[in-house]
Parts: C-alpha cells; sequence; structure tokens
C-alpha cells in the first residue's frame, strides 16, 4: 500500500466510522488482529476491541467529532495529531453526565498491513479534558 492509500485508511476511519457511526466498514478497515495500545499499558484487540474503543466517547458524547489536525504516513505508518469535541451527555467511566461541551487534542499512529490497521497506538490529554468536565480544578482556578 502506499503512504497515500494509508492515509485514505486513517481519514476513512475518522469520516465514516467515528463520525459518522458507521460500524458496518470495519471489517473492511480493521485486521481481525488488530491491537490498540493505549496509556498505562491498556490494550483492546480485534474488530469487537476497537468497537469498545469507540463507543466509550460515543456514549458519553453523543456529538463527538473528531477532526484530523497533522496527517504524515511513512512505510506502514500513518501519524495523526488530531482534535476532538463533544459535550458530556452520558457517563464516563465513573463521570456522571456534566452537560459541559469539551475539546481535546491527542496523538494517534495506525499501522496498515494489507489494508487494514493492524496496530493502533494513542495518546489523549485527558488532564485538560477532566479539568474542562470540572472534575480537576483548571490552573487559574485552582484554591490557593
Amino acid at each position: 500500500m502506499s503512504t497515500e492509500e494509508n492515509r485514505a485508511i486513517a481519514r476513512r476511519i475518522f469520516k465514516e466510522v467515528i463520525n459518522g457511526r458507521n460500524l458496518n466498514v470495519l471489517k473492511e478497515l480493521i485486521a481481525p488482529d488488530y491491537a490498540f495500545y493505549g496509556p498505562e499499558g491498556h490494550t483492546l484487540n480485534g474488530i469487537e476491541g476497537f468497537k469498545q474503543l469507540i463507543s466509550q466517547p460515543h456514549a458519553a458524547f453523543p456529538d463527538f467529532l473528531i477532526t484530523a489536525e497533522d496527517m504524515v504516513a511513512e512505510g506502514d505508518k500513518v501519524v495523526c495529531r488530531f482534535s476532538t469535541k463533544g459535550t458530556q451527555k452520558g457517563m464516563l467511566g465513573s463521570i456522571p453526565a456534566t452537560n459541559k461541551q469539551i475539546r481535546n487534542r491527542g496523538i494517534l499512529i495506525y499501522r496498515i498491513v494489507n489494508g487494514k490497521v493492524a496496530e493502533h497506538w494513542e495518546i489523549l490529554d485527558m488532564l485538560s479534558a477532566m479539568q474542562q468536565l470540572g472534575v480537576f480544578p483548571s490552573p487559574g482556578n485552582a484554591k490557593k
């Protein structure tokens, strides 16, 4: 696969699966042995693992959207700096709905094999998200 084809796969995941909520295309885009590696050793596997990964933001933020800010590809890897936004209307882990809109940023790496994402690493700015939800104080609002 060319780097442009690999970028197109990443863009399809953003547009069709995450923003469009079309899980029917996952078999076209995600390898059966897909592996996700998140912070602190968090892992998920297979197409069901990918569904689990995106189900939490979709449940907590029904208007959740992701935007690719920068996308770079080399060899079998695609790196994307992205932003997200959404209004928390549902549970986020143990955090009840706040009805607050947040914006977040992150970086992900997809390794693409035979036209499908085989591995996925991701880092999100969770501190900023928790501050925007009011779970942790923002630096300007911290008590002295």
